[in-house]
């Protein structure tokens, strides 16, 4: 069946002004740091001794609560439970089913016992006995996760503790809360061999071995008064196997046969489903979510291709949780109405979870409102999922002023003269391949370079900056303050760049460097200096260890971000292409 012509004529059909029934707003996550990082300072402080354990809980606990009142405030119907962390959600996963390595394991019991954290900060940042789990991307975002590590003779055992008293705690508060826990086909896929392990073992082969507790966790949230539990298998937009295709059907055929578990949603995100697809779209759970974005709106064919999902709930993510910009309410509204066909029940979300973005634009004063109005950071985007479902459930004239302004918003960026300079594409446009040649050869150029500098056969050096001190820092702070002007903040610069560069002098280095004590961040200094960068105060993402991050748009594509570390300074996002 050729699925493209159908959903391209469903599309062009689509009732958006038609009302579904009952159609929810959700989540699948949301930045975890808090407005001012709180969390993120709240750890370090209890790495430093500085914060208790309890301490730590009662800050993590306040945070949550604040985003779940945000969510519910902003109109969403659902909120997520469980997707809140103090390091990383898969090392939480492995807490959970009771992976947890050897060498860490009797630091772990401890914490039982006495209430504290170190096991499981030790599991993230290793100890002078122990080295922590390994760290790596989750999937092609800038996240990184902890990566689980098993072996043929690993014994997994049921910890639901966490997930059951986060549900309750939502519930308790009067939210609709659902639990979101990485699926158990994704725990495996993304596990390594332990240290001493055969290097040829698969993880996957613990299949059967891990199902029987998830089960038991998805029992527990039952009984804790779990309607729905989101089960995540990001992996499987990734090809796979027929081994491990199989390995899917088996596992929710498992687990969506057992009688004492809630509703089963089974979501994916950052691509298309692909064979996957056919595989859950038959399996004996309740709903699927899907990414509709990007490169993931080929999963609307993908469900016309196999007849859609009767009976089913369908969580369509139809606006992108993982860059900055506004949602196309109208495109994002024809999606949703060509899938009401295709679904029992269509309800709306983000793509992804909210962690791979800033919080609230609203948080950045110093921004102009002329191309502030083209962001959406997790509160704006919260806020376009709500609006969305309104006009899935009432029609369009229901939501026919926020259409408005957001066509306006749209094609202010578009027509903005600062989204296209024709000085820059001019010069481009003049680039030949004689531009990537230099006019003298290699052998002419080092021996000029040799005879000008006169330098030894080895020099030294350094890399080019050396620390950014106290001192500096202070400096900063005092002219952002207005405790001193900008002449006294550059002779604070200039006695730095002096003490660099004779104490260069007196360890006898060759070529000498001035220390770039000037420069807050490397890559912030030089987008600073860009027109197509714009920065902010409070755009904090979450990479790891809840470090702050620079948010980087190339300005040839401004719908593929990336993140770059910069732990101290100021996040910058491209608008300009």
């Amino acid at each position: 069946m050729n699925s493209k012509p159908a959903a391209a004529a469903a599309r062009a059909t689509a009732p958006t002004a038609v009302p579904a029934l009952s159609t929810v707003s959700t989540l699948y996550g949301y930045p975890r740091q808090g407005p001012d990082r709180e969390l993120k300072k709240a750890i370090e402080g209890y790495w430093k001794g500085r914060v208790g354990a309890d301490a730590l809980r009662r800050t993590a606990a306040d945070l949550r609560r604040s985003a779940w009142r945000q969510l519910a405030d902003a109109g969403l119907d659902e909120v997520p439970t469980g997707d809140f962390s103090l390091y990383d959600h898969v090392l939480d996963t492995s807490v959970m089913v009771g992976a947890v390595p050897s060498r860490h394991r009797e630091a772990v019991r401890q914490d039982a016992q006495d209430g504290s954290l170190d096991g499981y900060f030790a599991m993230a940042r290793g100890t002078q006995e122990a080295p922590p789990l390994e760290m790596t991307k989750w999937f092609d975002t800038n996240y990184h996760y902890l990566v689980p590590e098993l072996a043929a003779d690993t014994v997994f055992t049921a910890d639901s503790s966490r997930q059951v008293a986060e549900l309750t705690e939502a519930l308790a508060l009067g939210h609709r809360g659902r639990p979101v826990l990485v699926g158990p086909v994704t725990y495996l896929l993304l596990a390594k061999p332990a240290p001493g392990t055969d290097p040829g073992f698969v993880p996957l082969t613990l299949l059967d071995r891990l199902l029987p507790v998830y089960a038991q966790v998805l029992a527990d949230l039952r009984a804790a008064g779990a309607e729905w539990v989101q089960l995540d298998e990001p992996a499987l937009v990734q090809d796979r196997t027929p081994a491990e295709l199989a390995a899917v059907a088996r596992a929710y055929r498992e687990l969506g046969t057992r009688a004492d578990r809630p509703k089963l949603l089974v979501a994916s995100y950052f691509d298309r489903l692909g064979e996957a697809l056919p595989v859950l779209a038959q399996a004996p759970v309740e709903g699927l979510a899907l990414d509709f974005t990007g490169p993931a709106a080929a999963n609307l064919d993908g469900l016309a291709a196999v007849g859609g999902l009767p009976g089913k709930r369908l969580v369509a993510g139809v606006v992108n949780g993982r860059n900055v910009w506004i949602n196309d309410l109208a495109h994002s509204l024809a999606t949703l109405g060509t899938l009401l066909g295709l679904a029992d029940r269509v309800d709306v979300a983000a793509s992804c979870s909210l962690l791979h973005v800033p919080l609230d634009v609203a948080a950045e004063p110093d921004l102009d409102p002329s191309f502030a109005r083209w962001l959406a950071f997790a509160r704006q985007k919260t806020a376009e999922v709500v609006t969305l479902a309104r006009g899935l459930t009432s029609g369009t004239a229901a939501i026919a002023a926020e259409l408005a302004a957001n066509r306006a918003d749209l094609a202010s960026r578009t027509d903005s003269p600062l989204t296209r300079d024709p000085a820059v594409r001019a010069r481009a446009a003049a680039v030949t391949a004689a531009d990537s040649r230099r006019p003298q050869p290699y052998a002419e150029r080092t021996a000029a370079q040799r005879t000008r500098l006169g330098l030894p056969l080895l020099p030294t050096t350094t890399i080019g900056s050396f620390p950014q001190t106290p001192g500096l820092r202070t400096a900063r702070a005092d002219l952002r303050a207005g405790r001193i002007d900008a002449a006294g903040y550059e002779e604070r610069i200039g006695a730095e760049i002096a003490e660099v560069i004779a104490f260069q002098e007196k360890a006898g280095l060759d070529v000498l460097v001035h220390g770039e004590a000037e420069r807050n961040d490397m890559v912030q200094y030089f987008a600073e200096q860009l027109t197509g960068y714009l920065a902010t105060r409070h755009g904090w993402v979450e990479r790891f260890e809840l470090g702050k991050w620079i948010w980087a748009v190339p300005r040839q594509d401004p719908n593929s971000p990336g993140l770059k570390r910069d732990p101290t300074t100021l996040e910058l996002v491209g608008f300009a292409d």
